[in-house]
C-alpha cells in the first residue's frame, strides 16, 4: 500500500511549491545512497521521497493526486519513481545542493522526452454504454504557438545559443567520483537563450488551446473503463513524441434497468391473481417491450431470464441476459365484496 505523498514529505496538503521542495530537499540530503552506502532502507526511503516530490512538484500530476489518488495517476500513466537519472535529470538543482558544483563540463546532446498524457471525464447514459456511442469532447492542451512557430521568440527574432551549454541543454557536474548531468541552469534545458520572447507565447513556445474531437465508445462499457486515445495529449519537447488521451468513463444509473456484468437486471410488479393462475406481461427491455408468460403458482421473488437481452460483450461475441425478477402485488383498499369474496376464498381453503 503507497503512503501518501504528502507524509512521505511532511508537508499539509495546500504547501506550497517552495515548501515542498525544501522538504525534499532535507530527505534527499538525509537519505541519498551516496551518503548511505549499503543502507538499503535509506535507498528505499530515498525512492518514495524522490517519487511524492516528482508528483506534488509537477501541478498537473499533484491536481490528478489530489482529486483522484495513486490509481488516478496510475491511470494516466504515472508508474512510481522514475529511476535515479530521471531524479537527477529534472531535480538536479537540489542535488548540487547535495554534492556541490565541482567541475562543469558540457553534456552532449538533448533527450527527447515524450509528452504528458492528459485525462479526460466522460459521463454517458446507461442506454449509451449499452449500445455505443460517439460523443464529441473537447479537450484543454499545449499547442505550438503559431505566432513564433515554437521558438518562443517574438517574429522576425531568433533564439541565440546559450553560452552555458553550448546549446545542448545539458550540464555535467562532478564531485570526486560522482558525476550528475541536469539541465542547464540558464536555459533550463532548452540549449537556447530568448531575448525578446514573443508575446502570445510569452517566451514558451506553446499556447493553451481547445480542441473539439468525435470519439468512438464501444458497446458494453462500464463506470471504471478506460479508453486510450494515443498521441492525443500534450506535445512532446526536443522532438519526443505526443501524449495520450486517457477518457474514463461514468455510467448514469437507469430508472429501471441495473446492471451486473453483462447481464441487466428489472422488477416487475404482477397481481396476486396472476401469480396463482399464471397469465402473460409486457417486460422492458433494452429493445423495447416484450411479452413475457407468467406460470402459474409463481411465487413472490422469482426471477425469468431473457436470453441474449442483455449488454454486448466488450471483448468478445454475444450479449448477457436479461434477469426478470417479479413482486406479487397485495391488494389494498378492497371493496366489501372483493373483501367477502376473499374471505370465502380463505375459508375454502381451511385458512379462516
Amino acid at each position: 500500500m503507497k503512503r501518501c505523498y504528502y507524509s512521505i514529505l511532511g508537508v499539509e496538503k495546500n504547501a506550497a511549491h517552495e515548501e515542498i521542495k525544501s522538504s525534499y530537499r532535507r530527505l534527499a540530503l538525509r537519505y541519498h545512497p551516496d551518503r548511505n552506502p549499503g543502507n538499503k532502507e535509506a535507498e528505499e526511503k530515498f525512492k518514495e521521497a524522490a517519487e511524492a516530490y516528482e508528483v506534488l512538484s509537477d501541478p498537473r500530476k499533484r491536481d490528478i493526486y489530489n482529486r483522484y489518488g495513486h490509481e488516478g495517476l496510475k491511470g494516466n500513466g504515472f508508474q512510481g519513481f522514475s529511476g535515479f537519472e530521471d531524479i537527477f535529470s529534472s531535480f538536479g538543482d537540489i542535488f548540487e545542493d547535495i554534492f556541490g558544483f565541482g567541475t562543469g563540463r558540457v553534456r552532449s546532446g538533448t533527450a527527447a522526452r515524450q509528452g504528458s498524457d492528459l485525462r479526460y471525464d466522460l459521463k454517458l447514459s446507461f442506454m449509451e454504454a449499452a449500445f455505443g456511442t460517439s460523443p464529441e469532447i473537447e479537450i484543454e492542451r499545449f499547442e505550438t504557438c503559431q505566432e513564433c512557430g515554437g521558438t518562443g521568440a517574438a517574429p522576425g527574432t531568433q533564439p541565440t545559443v546559450c553560452p552555458t551549454c553550448r546549446g545542448v541543454g545539458q550540464v555535467t557536474r562532478s564531485s570526486g567520483f560522482f558525476s550528475m548531468s541536469s539541465p542547464c541552469p540558464q536555459c533550463h534545458g532548452a540549449g537556447k537563450i530568448i531575448e525578446n520572447p514573443c508575446k502570445t507565447c510569452r517566451g514558451t513556445g506553446k499556447i493553451r488551446v481547445k480542441k473539439s474531437m468525435q470519439i468512438k465508445v464501444p458497446p458494453g462499457v462500464e463506470t471504471g473503463s478506460r479508453l486510450r486515445l494515443r498521441g492525443e495529449g500534450e506535445e512532446g519537447t526536443f522532438g519526443g513524441p505526443r501524449g495520450d488521451l486517457y477518457v474514463f468513463i461514468y455510467i448514469e444509473p437507469h430508472d429501471i434497468f441495473e446492471r451486473d456484468g453483462n447481464d441487466i437486471i428489472c422488477r416487475i410488479s404482477i397481481p396476486m391473481s396472476m401469480a396463482v393462475l399464471g397469465g402473460q406481461i409486457e417486460v422492458p427491455t433494452l429493445k423495447g417491450k416484450e411479452r413475457m408468460k407468467i406460470p402459474e403458482n409463481t411465487p413472490h421473488g422469482k426471477i425469468f431470464k431473457l436470453k441474449g437481452k442483455g449488454i454486448a460483450h466488450l471483448r468478445g461475441f454475444g450479449r448477457g441476459d436479461q434477469l426478470v425478477q417479479v413482486w406479487v402485488e397485495i391488494p389494498t383498499g378492497l371493496s366489501r365484496e372483493e373483501e367477502k369474496l376473499l374471505k370465502e376464498f380463505a375459508r375454502l381453503r381451511g385458512e379462516l
